[in-house]
């Protein structure tokens, strides 16, 4: 029998509260231990309104009742309600995650009998907490994702825009690379005006586009009426609009960063970073260092983990939570994996395009990647340098003097097992039917 990595300790709580919650209510169920008989329990169930007053009278009750703990679901959006005003109240309190908290199946299904199991299983310590990060944390992810939202937003509307063009015979984005730069931007708005010559528009190229003037007569040559310049002046007006949404947000963003707290502040080994800058931009320049990783990655990567490495004890951890590593399936002899989840979408996506760009660059990872697709595919190669850039972040996050280090393309190379790429060789060839024999080789240069 396997030893146990860690003592096992005794988890239980004997005083919990759990909440079953729904948009407009929660159902509350609190056990707490008998006092006339040793070894049993009571238990209360009730209906609390999702209003902030109920919601404050609840974690006054709960904190009368001595309650040691508060579970919730998470529940689209509903549970934060419950959850920052209960713990404003001095409360405990857990989110956790519904898959791993499901009832057993046939059972029947009401929001009381949920309450009731969740407060059960949160008694005999069998519930995780999931990531909820501070305030400031949650500020700045609140920035970025609606930043993401609104990029992508654009970019629907720009593809709005180009299908107006192409119902007109404009085959603007067949000849220029960003049919929304700024000759691209010109032709449209002359469209607009009612400029209808192919070889006016195409005079309006600027910069390299001026070398492709015949291309653009030809694809400026359609069938543009007032009809569909009404279509693309809206069209162009809302993504105007966004684009100063996406402009006051990347304000909003750099102040929210430049006010963020270090974490460490309050320990009494801290030392600050020696950096002129502040704690948020000096950790956003650190991660910017990473191939592949821009300012907007590392924004947005460094709001959906928050700068407090303490709540993932290692690298592995935070690769486990972000759902980058394969799941472990293993019955009798048989052992595979299976695939690594779905996890937290805004952090995968981020990861996502920085493993694009890194995987295009002479570098480490690019190297890596070069390595990976050759016998494992794109996408799992692609996920392979997503977790290696996110361990990267861990360990930058985690030690503030810490800066990256490119290790070379060539790092694979100079770390070779020569036994091992030999025997590899020679089975590769003993495979396709060659009888191999090896012999020193006699040339020392």
């Amino acid at each position: 029998m396997d030893e146990p990595r860690e003592e096992l300790r005794d988890e239980t709580v004997a005083r919990v509260a759990a909440i079953d919650i729904a948009k407009n209510s929660g159902v509350v169920c609190l056990r707490l231990p008998n006092e006339a008989r040793e070894g049993a329990r009571t238990q209360k169930v009730w209906t609390v309104a999702a209003t902030t007053n109920a919601i404050l009278g609840l974690g006054d009750h709960l904190v009368c009742q001595g309650v040691e703990l508060v579970v919730m679901e998470a529940t689209g959006v509903f549970w934060q309600p419950f959850y920052y005003l209960l713990e404003s109240r001095g409360l405990r309190c857990w989110l956790v995650n519904a898959r791993q908290v499901k009832n057993v199946p046939g059972r029947p299904k009401t929001d009381k009998l949920d309450a009731i199991w969740l407060a059960k299983l949160t008694e005999r310590g069998m519930v995780r907490p999931s990531f909820v990060p501070s305030q400031p944390v949650r500020h700045l992810r609140d920035f970025t994702r609606t930043r993401t939202v609104f990029v992508r937003e654009r970019s629907r509307h720009k593809l709005r825009a180009d299908k107006v063009l192409q119902d007109a015979q404009i085959k603007l984005s067949s000849v220029a690379t960003d049919p929304f730069g700024l000759s691209g931007r010109a032709m449209m708005e002359a469209l607009i005006a009612g400029e209808r010559n192919p070889r006016t528009l195409a005079n309006l190229a600027q910069g390299r586009l001026t070398a492709k003037h015949d291309a653009l007569v030809e694809a400026l040559t359609g069938q543009f009426d007032d009809h569909h310049a009404r279509l693309l002046r809206l069209l162009l007006t809302t993504v105007d609009h966004l684009t100063a949404q996406i402009t006051a947000l990347d304000q909003d963003i750099a102040a929210t960063l430049a006010a963020l707290p270090d974490p460490r502040s309050d320990a009494p080994d801290h030392s600050p970073s020696p950096a002129a800058a502040s704690f948020g931009d000096d950790l956003l320049a650190r991660l910017d260092e990473i191939p592949g990783v821009g300012p907007t990655s590392a924004r947005v990567i460094l709001a959906e983990i928050g700068p407090d490495m303490s709540v993932f004890p290692t690298p592995a951890h935070l690769a486990s939570w972000a759902k980058l590593s394969p799941r472990t399936i293993q019955s009798g002899t048989k052992s595979t994996t299976g695939p690594a989840g779905k996890g937290n979408p805004w952090l995968k996506g981020a990861l996502g395009e920085a493993a694009s760009a890194a995987a295009r660059t002479d570098t480490f990872l690019g190297a890596r990647y070069r390595r990976l697709v050759k016998r494992r595919g794109h996408a799992k190669a692609l996920v392979a340098v997503a977790r290696s850039i996110l361990v990267i972040v861990w360990h930058l996050i985690d030690d503030p003097h810490a800066h990256y280090q490119e290790l070379g393309p060539d790092w694979h190379q100079r770390h070779l097992n020569p036994r091992r790429k030999t025997r590899d060789l020679v089975r590769q060839l003993e495979h396709l039917g060659h009888q191999v024999t090896l012999a020193p080789s006699t040339d020392t240069a």
